[in-house]
């Protein structure tokens, strides 16, 4: 009885909770016998949604501590530990938080009061059960998907279950599985605009160039329901970038570096808890625009924290930021001090010493590019070993859980055999570069879309192009800048170098609509 005259209540703190922190709003009855303690429950639960991981544990420890008999507070502390989207997992920490609720499955679910508490611990049991990762992520999935079926109305349920299957790809965006995650957010979003995980994990699922249009309602929107946390006023960036509206880029990213730093500030955290990942996307956005200053402002504010923390995890997002930056200006002399290749991850290192020798080559220092090919060369023959063992987004992570992308190493590959061809057409083996580099393209366009800034940061096609251009066979080369922007679209020098294809080739009109493109959106002082 007292469950039942207490959720009325509850259900009616549910606004003033969310608006409090604008994080989006949900219903998420439970058998919580205190208010403060649901309280934290519903705060956790939403922050959970938006990825804001380190502050959603925060609020289902203190959801705990309030009420420790709290069975669903475990749960959600536990949930904290697996990052589904990013491939992360920290299987031992959330075992921990499960014991403190109980010494067994058994146990754990029998402090649960009702079925449906009941299953949802019986879920999070199948993620930190026995097995490898994958095995444990698809059975987590498969039964999270039972519970949307089972508790139709539960839009919990099934928002877990949407990002759950998102999680099974591992790596890998698989079209099907994708769209059947949507599917299910979309029918979240119907029921309640303002789910913050049913527009989040929209854009997830759309946030490729081809599916894109699609998540533009929910891009529109996430930003403005979940404007407390950082990541959600990043999203909406992943489906800007995936369709080349670089205004929208830029301002999404600089009110999530904002959030992050307000948050930091807030909490009295060090440097390892600014947002690195949207600081790196803000430079991109910028250069793109040709905001060449505000781009290296970025860029030196990086520097200072990475100096600061010391962190692998800010060091191989300041290493493709470097890399980023030198490729699209040209100017990697402007940038003090050598990057530590001891600590960044295995694409960032890559992206640096690919950057470097291609500007040294460009630059007409044949013998240094040479060199960096040889780091290159032995930094790929030495294996994944070393580098940043951090989370991609934040925290701190166990090696083996985010170890990194196998793209990483194909990436790492193509971007070797990109400064071997530059180093071969320097040396007067064009024909040899430029097989070098079709087979490179070939190798990019297998990999698995990555949404963002591209890896690697040098397109293999747009590098193909200025090739074939330099080359004097233009129309060769405009096929080839077509081919980078249907991966990257209206990306800066994909474009310029399709006008001056289309002019060299004789077609007016092309060249003329390619910097129509380039000039709706550049910034800089001239093209």
């Amino acid at each position: 009885m007292r469950l039942r005259l207490l959720a009325p209540c509850l259900a009616l703190a549910l606004p003033l909770l969310a608006q409090q922190r604008q994080l989006g709003r949900i219903d998420f009855p439970t058998s919580a016998q205190s208010a403060d303690a649901q309280s934290h429950f519903i705060q956790g639960v939403l922050l959970l949604h938006s990825f804001e991981y380190a502050d959603a544990r925060e609020e289902f420890q203190a959801a705990s501590r309030v009420e420790p008999g709290f069975a669903m507070a475990y749960w959600g502390e536990a949930l904290t530990y697996t990052h589904p989207v990013w491939v992360e997992q920290d299987v031992k920490s959330a075992r921990e938080a499960l014991l403190r609720l109980a010494p067994t499955p058994e146990a754990r679910v029998a402090k649960a009061p009702t079925e449906r508490e009941k299953d949802y611990l019986r879920a999070v049991e199948r993620l930190y059960g026995e097995g490898d990762k994958v095995s444990r992520d698809v059975a987590y999935a498969e039964a999270m998907g039972r519970m949307r079926d089972k508790y139709p109305r539960d839009l919990e349920a099934a928002a877990l279950y949407a990002v759950a299957l998102l999680g099974t790809c591992q790596y890998e965006r698989q079209y099907a599985v994708y769209m059947r995650a949507a599917a299910v957010a979309e029918e979240i979003f119907a029921q309640n605009p303002q789910h913050p995980g049913a527009v989040h994990y929209l854009i997830h699922a759309y946030d490729d160039p081809v599916h894109a249009p699609l998540g533009l309602r929910a891009a529109r929107v996430y930003a403005q329901i979940a404007g407390s946390a950082s990541h959600a006023q990043h999203m909406p960036s992943h489906i800007f970038i995936a369709l080349g509206m670089w205004d929208e880029v830029v301002s999404s990213n600089e009110a999530s570096v904002e959030v992050a730093d307000q948050r930091a500030k807030r909490k009295g955290l060090a440097a390892d808890a600014r947002n690195y990942h949207s600081l790196l996307w803000l430079e991109y956005g910028y250069l793109q625009q040709g905001r060449q200053q505000d781009a290296h402002r970025v860029l030196e504010d990086v520097a200072r924290s990475a100096a600061a923390s010391g962190s692998g995890r800010v060091l191989s997002h300041l290493g493709q930021m470097r890399a980023y930056y030198a490729l699209e200006t040209g100017a990697w002399d402007r940038l003090s001090g050598d990057f530590d290749l001891s600590k960044g991850g295995i694409a960032a290192n890559a992206a640096v010493l690919m950057a470097q020798g291609t500007l040294a080559v460009r630059q007409g220092h044949l013998e240094d590019g040479r060199k960096l090919l040889a780091k290159l060369h032995a930094q790929f023959a030495a294996g994944p070993a070393g580098g940043a063992a951090e989370s991609h987004h934040g925290g701190t992570m166990p090696a083996a859980a985010a170890a990194g992308s196998p793209n990483d190493r194909k990436a790492e590959e193509i971007m070797a055999q990109q400064l071997e061809a530059v180093v071969l057409q320097a040396e007067g083996k064009r024909e040899e570069a430029l097989h070098l580099l079709a087979n490179a393209a070939a190798a990019e366009d297998a990999l698995s879309f990555e949404f963002g800034p591209p890896v690697p940061v040098k397109p293999t096609h747009e590098l193909l192009g200025e090739m074939l251009l330099d080359a004097g066979r233009p129309q060769e080369a405009r096929h080839e800048f077509e081919r980078a922007l249907a991966r990257c679209p209206k990306r800066t020098l994909s474009l310029r170098g399709l006008a001056k294809a289309a002019a060299a080739s004789g077609d007016a009109p092309a060249s003329e609509r390619a910097l129509g493109d380039l000039k709706s959106f550049w910034r800089g002082a001239a093209l």
